[in-house]
């Protein structure tokens, strides 16, 4: 069993965005949660770099 949203339900979200934040605001969250995620990525990297090379120094 497949346990995902599919493309009928990112459409389904993305209508229903658009219905809520209207089409002036969308462009403005999408780079909000672009730049939140970009952000996560970094500093989980960085934690998994200090990890290594603290197991790297013992």
């Amino acid at each position: 069993m497949q346990m995902g949203i599919g493309m009928p339900g990112l459409i389904l979200i993305l209508v229903i965005a658009l219905i809520i934040f209207g089409p002036k605001k969308l462009p403005e969250i999408g780079r909000a949660m672009g730049q939140t995620l970009k952000e996560f990525k970094n500093s989980t990297k960085d934690l998994t770099n200090d990890e290594d090379a603290s197991k790297d120094k013992k």
